[in-house]
């Protein structure tokens, strides 16, 4: 006949059996939860870092543009290679946009975007109007035009007063420090022997 004593010890051994298991269980999901969460912020630590460098990149290139800008003809083949420059930064920013989504930060991104945006456009400005005008159009068409570029330029260094805090965001949130570089030690700038005195190169 079974003791009583068994029924106690089986049922002692399932209550093991069955509290293990539901440790296991809360220890995997403990786990996974841990390792999802430290995924998702070393994603968003590379996604930060990858847009403060990229923005304070761009920064220093609009630094270039604006001092090609003031040296010799505003718009001369020195300042429009310098604004095609400033372009390409913008076309790295534009195959990595998805990353943004990383950063968890809603605003940030917005801002991120909403900038962007706002260069973009003014820079395509000075470069569509510059092509314009290399087609010789009618003076009083060529005077609106000229007067358009040159607020889209305006518009365009405004725009980018805004980036050098943008990027140091970007970089608090990624732990890191963007160098900072001087665009003439960093090679950015043109060579002073291709820097055109005022009133030559292109219109």
């Amino acid at each position: 006949m079974p003791s009583p004593f068994d029924a106690v010890g089986d049922a002692s051994t399932l209550g093991g059996v069955a509290l293990g298991a539901l440790v296991a269980t809360l220890g995997s999901f403990a786990a996974s939860l841990y390792e999802h969460r430290h995924f998702r912020r070393e994603r968003e630590a590379d996604a930060a870092l990858v847009f403060g460098e990229l923005l304070h990149a761009l920064s220093l290139h609009i630094q270039v543009l604006r001092d090609a800008h003031s040296r010799g003809d505003p718009f001369g083949p020195i300042t429009i290679r310098m604004a095609r420059a400033v372009r390409r930064e913008i076309e790295i920013y534009d195959r990595n946009r998805e990353r943004l989504f990383g950063v968890r930060d809603a605003t940030l991104r917005l801002h991120t975007h909403a900038l962007m945006a706002r260069l973009t456009f003014a820079l395509e400005r000075v470069l569509d109007t510059t092509e314009t005008l290399a087609a010789s159009p009618p003076p009083a068409e060529r005077s609106e035009l000229a007067m358009g570029r040159e607020q889209a330029f305006e518009f365009l260094v405004e725009c980018a007063d805004e980036l050098p805090k943008l990027a140091s965001r970007f970089a608090a949130l990624a732990k890191a420090k963007l160098a900072d570089l001087d665009p003439s030690a960093a090679g950015l700038t043109p060579p002073a022997s291709l820097r055109e005195p005022r009133g030559r190169g292109e219109a």
